[in-house]
């Protein structure tokens, strides 16, 4: 068994229905993608994450569910993000088009623009995102 807790937790979204809703599609095996901005994560002084990290992913309750493990990372326009990783993050997307409105509407949302310290933010073809690929390298629940 992998020693874990000195590894940081792997967040996907918000605490409550959508990140349980989004680690039971990376428990099943549908989610192996997510994307998010490049903006927060210089806002937050965040590293970007790099292939071979590790992370445990937790739900809202902050159980470590699994050990993830970052694949692959690509620093893209929005307008480029492709219909393989749309389909990758395993939330039902059928294009790209759908896969861009929901997220736009996560990344328009008040915590978003909270953290970004602009009430205005808006999202356009030409914002950097970082698209990255996982694995489940181990269950811990």
């Amino acid at each position: 068994m992998t020693t874990y807790e000195d590894l940081p937790p792997y967040l996907l979204g918000f605490p409550g229905p959508q990140r349980d809703q989004l680690v039971a599609a990376v428990l099943s095996g549908a989610k192996t993608a997510t994307t998010g901005l490049l903006p927060e994560y210089e806002a937050e002084g965040e590293p970007l994450p790099a292939p071979g990290d590790r992370g445990v992913l937790v739900d809202s309750q902050e159980r470590a569910l699994a050990v993830v493990e970052v694949t692959d990372v690509r620093v893209l326009r929005l307008a480029d993000v492709d219909l393989r990783h749309a389909l990758d993050e395993g939330e039902g997307y059928a294009s790209v088009a759908e896969w861009r409105a929901s997220h736009e509407a996560f990344w328009h949302s008040g915590p978003v623009r909270e953290g970004l310290g602009d009430p205005e933010y808006t999202v356009g073809d030409d914002t950097l995102v970082v698209a990255e690929r996982f694995r489940v390298v181990e269950r811990l629940a």
